[in-house]
């Protein structure tokens, strides 16, 4: 005769499973435990909605939109990113950002993992000249703006005074469309201490004894570098590398305070060697009140941003080391 519901089951099987109900119920301690980490990150979570996803989704509406602050957005569809394709200020200014960024990143990694090398020599008065090299990245980026811009003045900036004293003529660092980038690729190192600092701590958890296999093996100091150091240190490198690049391409303060702060000394040939994108952006937004558009520019820098993150992330699976891998 047939039968309804689940057959028992065979003497000395496996135990039928508990209802789902009862093998999810919780105990008042966890269940305690859980409300508070709740409350926890409730903060967190109300902050991201309010101050992240909110403004994002309100961005991704204005820029399908034509919106001076002053009246009510007009739907205008794609029309601001058919206008973002055919826009040669748009174009030239992600031409320099993306100019500074493939100059910048390898030149502040190189030099970053230069000092932290040498840092590992000075041994007791490692942790003042770590201290030393990170106190600029406390400088308001303002400041380094200001002071850049004293530095490299072309009359009786620092810079050309002591390249005066050995017979060499400045250039104009600040007006010359030339030399403006090279300006600014010299203030960018001015902010590298975080990075040298990443380096040391990564360096000093290398084993020694890799080292020492490989000196027995003969290798030289080059080779213990390329094949001992590299590889050790390789997720630190991927670290920087992607933080570096996305700093770069939103490189905005201390370039507008150089260029773009003083109205009254303002060059327009410097100026457009100076004109990041986020600078554009913020010029299209604020100066000229085309929020709709400026919304268009930020949501294709994000895209930018994503796709060179992403192709980084694909190429990190040949090149960085886990000590987990095998």
């Amino acid at each position: 005769m047939a039968t309804t519901g689940t057959l028992p089951a065979p003497a000395g099987g496996p135990r039928t499973r508990e209802p789902a109900r009862r093998r999810r119920r919780m105990s008042p301690g966890a269940r305690r435990e859980a409300r508070w980490a709740y409350v926890f990150i409730a903060p967190w979570i109300v902050g991201f909605l309010v101050f992240q996803a909110g403004p994002m989704l309100a961005s991704l509406w204005l820029s399908l939109t034509e919106y001076d602050v002053i009246n009510a957005p007009t739907w205008t569809g794609l029309d601001n990113y058919r206008r973002l394709a055919e826009d040669p200020a748009v174009l030239r200014s992600l031409t320099n950002t993306l100019y500074y960024t493939v100059l910048h990143v390898p030149l502040v990694m190189a030099i970053s993992l230069g000092l932290a090398m040498l840092l590992l020599r000075v041994g007791r008065l490692q942790g003042f000249f770590r201290t030393v090299f990170y106190l600029p990245v406390m400088t308001p980026a303002v400041a380094v703006g200001v002071l850049f811009l004293l530095l490299l003045n072309t009359q009786d900036g620092l810079i050309n005074q002591g390249l005066a004293l050995i017979g060499i003529d400045g250039p104009a660092w600040t007006t010359d469309p030339t030399w403006v980038m090279p300006g600014i690729l010299l203030m960018s190192l001015w902010s590298l201490g975080s990075t040298v600092v990443i380096y040391l701590a990564a360096l000093q958890n290398v084993p020694p004894e890799l080292y020492e296999a490989a000196s027995i093996d003969g290798a030289g100091a080059w080779s213990r570098f390329r094949h001992v150091t590299v590889p050790m240190i390789s997720g630190s490198l991927f670290f920087t590398l992607i933080v570096n690049t996305i700093a770069s391409v939103q490189m905005f303060t201390e370039v507008y305070t150089m260029y773009f702060g003083n109205r009254l000394t303002q060059d327009s040939y410097s100026s457009d060697a100076a004109t990041f994108y986020v600078i554009r952006l913020f010029q299209e937004a604020f100066q000229f009140l085309h929020m709709g558009y400026a919304s268009a520019m930020a949501w294709l820098l994000f895209l930018v941003i994503l796709g060179i993150t992403a192709v980084q992330v694909r190429l990190s699976r040949r090149f960085v080391y886990y000590e987990g891998d095998r």
